[in-house]
């Protein structure tokens, strides 16, 4: 693609470019472009902001090609590395992709105009200090603003669509008539396999397809599990604290009690978890939501042993594969097969929207979560998984997993730099792996409501999740940032907002 294929970095926004010569004009054709309308040094974010803009008011629809760089630098009379830049910017927030020989061509278009910096609409402290947790996230996730920080947000500009629709026509042409009947509620052999596969090289699981059980996500693994809980009399499960919000919520609605057990930088407190006395553990031991820490060796062997004295433990495998400057750790489920109820999906490496994920158990509760799925839906979505089979098999989800770790880790480190020059008192947790990063204000004392603050981020336009959303039991304040799903200018500019509204005394 002809101005994106290449890693061409774009110059200083001011020497560097040819110098203007007002006899000659320094404008395109194309949307009537006119270089002497940008302010010195600042070509680039012109340029990107006015391509944003006819792509958001319909000037660009969907579809549309976009000028060679080589071409576009010409007629403005710039350094190609101008134009190529704000390609790149426009590429990183999914608006424009390279389609080979088509050249660059607009692939979406904004779902709803750009909030403005202020909406005195929008909701204040109340809904972060709801007691309706359930409908606060809900609330929260629908609402329209300018920057969106939510941790668990993947990167959808990225969902690799092409080798998704080269796999789906190959999967359509091969497929039978018995292929799309209702198949087997484990889910279809193919997709099977191919997880067994995955897990084997980036898991460290030793599997067999038929101890796989395909599920809508880890939501449904989750909820599947939870009625095998209340078939055998458990009520009470621990959970991290602080941990996951949703987790918590659907233990809750299942008729479960989380019993909070704390995390510190070694993880999971294993003997509070002996101490509480709570049949069951769920726990996320790769990348704990929302710190960050990794649950290290001796822990590990602690809860192992909890477990074979007849510990319940279900492993959430949450943002295992996303780790950037740590070497990765294996699952305990690698460690413990018959002791280990293991929960992955691809909601985060490919997109939520998919509903896809497994479950795999100890023998001697294999066939009743398999009654249970069976009972709740039938089975997934068969095309889905034989696509997403096909992906795996052919090496394009490794391939894009490590497209997906340069552009995270670069989005990781623009939200570092971002917390050091606008948040300089908080701490920063987990930034080695994952898709957020968690902050805390120490220094602020009792005198900040973490609360407040996201309040106050929202009516300037970004959202963010106060950490005491993720808390059962008190702890200092802060907030869960995700960095995925946003370009590296957005991620600089909402955390400057959240600075400035934590200056201003929210």
């Amino acid at each position: 693609m002809d101005g994106m294929g290449r890693s061409t970095m774009p110059p200083s926004e001011g020497s560097k470019e040819p110098s203007r010569d007002s006899g000659t004009p320094s404008g395109s054709d194309f949307l009537q472009l006119d270089i002497g309308q940008a302010p010195p040094g600042g070509r680039t974010a012109w340029l990107t902001e006015r391509l944003r803009s006819a792509v958001a008011d319909g000037r660009l629809p969907v579809g549309t090609r976009l000028p060679a760089s080589r071409v576009l630098a010409a007629e403005l009379r710039v350094t190609r590395g101008v134009v190529t830049e704000a390609y790149r910017r426009l590429a990183e927030s999914g608006q424009i992709a390279g389609r080979g020989r088509l050249g660059t061509v607009v692939v979406v278009a904004p779902a709803a105009p750009r909030a403005p910096a202020r909406d005195a609409t929008a909701p204040g402290p109340a809904l972060f200090d709801s007691a309706d947790r359930d409908g606060a996230v809900d609330l929260l996730r629908a609402l329209p603003c300018r920057i969106d920080l939510s941790p668990g947000v993947p990167d959808l500009a990225a969902f690799p669509r092409t080798s998704w629709l080269r796999a789906e026509r190959a999967v359509l042409t091969d497929v039978s008539r018995t292929d799309l009947g209702y198949g087997d509620p484990r889910g279809a052999p193919a997709l099977r396999r191919a997880v067994v596969g995955w897990l084997a090289r980036n898991r460290g699981i030793r599997a067999h397809p038929d101890e796989v059980i395909v599920v809508a996500g880890v939501a449904q693994a989750l909820a599947l599990l939870g009625q095998l809980l209340r078939a055998d009399g458990i009520r009470r499960v621990a959970v991290e604290d602080p941990g996951s919000l949703g987790t918590r919520q659907q233990l809750a609605y299942g008729g479960h009690t989380p019993v909070p057990i704390p995390v510190d930088e070694r993880g999971l407190d294993v003997a509070a978890l002996r101490a509480s006395g709570a049949p069951a553990v769920l726990l996320t031991p790769a990348h704990q939501f929302p710190t960050g820490v990794v649950l290290d060796g001796e822990r590990r062997r602690e809860l192992l042993g909890w477990a074979a004295d007849g510990g319940l433990l279900i492993e959430d495998d949450y943002d295992a594969e996303h780790r950037y400057d740590r070497p990765p750790v294996p699952a305990l489920r690698s460690l413990l097969p018959e002791g280990v109820h293991y929960a992955g999906s691809v909601s985060k490496l490919l997109a939520p929207a998919l509903r896809v994920g497994w479950l795999l158990a100890p023998s001697a509760r294999r066939d009743a979560l398999l009654t249970a799925k069976r009972h709740a839906d039938l089975g997934n979505g068969v095309l889905t998984q034989l696509v997403l089979a096909r992906l795996m098999d052919s090496g394009e989800l490794e391939r894009h997993l490590r497209h997906l770790r340069l552009r995270h880790r670069r989005r990781r480190d623009a939200m570092l730099r971002a917390v050091r020059t606008h948040l300089p008192g908080a701490r920063v947790h987990g930034a080695a792996a994952g898709l957020h990063l968690m902050v805390t204000f120490d220094t602020h004392g009792a005198g900040l409501r973490d609360t407040d603050l996201a309040a106050a981020a929202l009516a300037r336009g970004v959202k963010a999740h106060p950490l005491s959303w993720h808390r059962i039991t008190p702890g200092p304040p802060g907030l869960v940032l995700g960095y995925a799903a946003g370009p590296a200018h957005e991620i600089d500019e909402g955390i400057a907002l959240i600075g400035a509204a934590l200056r201003a005394g929210a």
